[in-house]
């Protein structure tokens, strides 16, 4: 794989459309999701958007938020938007792309905890990776979710 992790305006207008595409496929379209993805959180200067791409396919994707970019009560750093294409699915992208997605937010936001809000059926691969699960399920979008943390 190769990786690029940029900010919105460093990413080429293909880029960033083949990333708001493929969020859109899988969390709108495929898991039957009516929200809008586009949040506004893409455009703080403290988004990061990590694109694993194969011979020039976008084949996974991670959004990396800095502290603070979903409002005071968000002190850790966070990793959502987490997505592999429907091509590359069953060759095992989610782990090199949330180890990747892991050492971008530990070299930019060094000794912090690492959160992510992550779909409970997903829980188990989360945990295999460090994360711990913190507080009940809750429901997003009619899915099961969990809050989990990653200590540095």
């Amino acid at each position: 794989m190769d990786w690029i992790c940029a900010r919105l305006e460093e990413l080429a207008p293909r880029q960033l459309y083949a990333a708001l595409a493929l969020r859109s496929a899988v969390f709108v379209v495929e898991q039957a999701c009516v929200y809008l993805d586009p949040d506004g959180h893409d455009l703080d200067p403290g988004c990061w958007q990590l694109l694993g791409y194969e011979d020039g396919e976008l084949l996974a994707c991670a959004r990396l938020l800095a502290p603070g970019v979903k409002g005071a009560a968000q002190v850790h750093p966070m990793i959502g938007r987490v997505v592999t294409a429907p091509a590359g699915r069953g060759r095992g992208l989610g782990r090199p792309l949330m180890q990747r997605a892991i050492d971008e937010c530990s070299a930019r936001w060094p000794g912090l905890p690492i959160d992510i809000g992550a779909q409970a059926h997903l829980q188990r691969f989360y945990a295999s990776l460090g994360f711990v699960q913190r507080g009940e399920p809750y429901d997003e979008d009619g899915i099961a979710h969990i809050d989990m943390r990653r200590q540095p």
